[in-house]
């Protein structure tokens, strides 16, 4: 397996921004001061957080001068002592877990070591950063940052230059070797999955499974079920089986019946001919056929 983009880019990033840090630490050139009044023009001096060096016509250079105001007892230059001391510290551990994570001799890489190493660049871009900000910050308050007065003129160094540098490339290469967590949150979620279809979760013991009576059918779809039909229940009966009950009466006919023979008369009629059908008189209350 090829090594991932983003491991090289951190791999590349991280040590640039070391070596910048380093650089900028030890080096006695966060503030240029110049323009004293008692001293040729072309004198200038160069403060570090280590040392002092005084600097005429870029050939004679004096290092280890006296601090005359107090400057290395200022707050921005002991925190930054500190946090940037810290900040080498941690990007040496991160550049030791991307080794043993990015594993470029190997065929694949560990990317749960190569990201923690990225968030431990990350932290250290961090601690180098606001030293360098907050003392670039108070670069040219006398108050803060002892310096001789006006018209003694204060600027910035190439070490502070340096230091935003290493800060900005470990930011980057530390954030590059972060996203190697990708692969190892995908890998980690389809584990999950896997589990969790090979066990299936139980249910919880609040969940109430209610079985509802089926509703009534009528007789038209009671009997006919998946396309074939069934007996009724009193075909399903057992005939040796005695019946139980008593019968219940069933109604009337709704249909009319004449209680009376209609047709006594039409009869009678016809035998004595038809002069005499009209003048026949009808013994029922109802209508004749005749009549109708």
């Amino acid at each position: 397996m090829r090594t991932p983009l983003v491991m090289t880019l951190g791999m590349v990033l991280a040590p640039c921004g070391l070596l910048l840090n380093l650089t900028g630490t030890l080096a006695p050139g966060w503030r240029l001061v110049k323009g004293f009044l008692d001293q040729p023009v072309d004198v200038v001096l160069y403060q570090g957080l280590w040392d002092m060096c005084r600097e005429q016509s870029s050939r004679e250079r004096e290092c280890g001068q006296p601090d005359q105001w107090g400057y290395f007892a200022a707050e921005p230059v002991l925190v930054a002592r500190a946090l940037m001391v810290t900040s080498l510290a941690a990007t040496a551990l991160g550049l030791l877990l991307a080794t043993l994570g990015v594993r470029c001799w190997r065929d694949e890489p560990h990317f749960a070591l190569a990201g923690l190493s990225g968030v431990v660049l990350f932290a250290a871009g961090l601690l180098s950063l606001i030293p360098v900000s907050w003392y670039n910050h108070f670069l040219e308050d006398r108050n803060v940052l002892p310096a001789p007065p006006s018209p003694v003129k204060v600027e910035v160094s190439y070490s502070l230059v340096l230091g935003y540098l290493g800060s900005c490339l470990l930011l980057l290469g530390g954030f590059s070797l972060a996203l190697s967590f990708a692969p190892w949150c995908e890998e980690r979620c389809r584990r999950c999955r896997k589990a969790s279809l090979a066990h299936p979760r139980r249910s919880s013991i609040s969940t109430v499974h209610v079985d509802w009576p089926e509703p009534e059918l009528t007789p038209a779809i009671k009997y006919y079920s998946r396309g074939q039909h069934r007996p009724r229940p009193a075909e399903l009966r057992d005939p040796s089986k005695p019946k139980v009950g008593f019968p219940m009466p069933r109604p009337p006919p709704k249909a009319y019946t004449n209680p009376v023979d209609v047709l006594d008369g039409e009869e009678k009629a016809d035998s004595q001919g038809p002069s005499s059908r009209s003048t026949q008189p009808c013994h029922s209350s109802l209508p004749c056929d005749s009549d109708l």
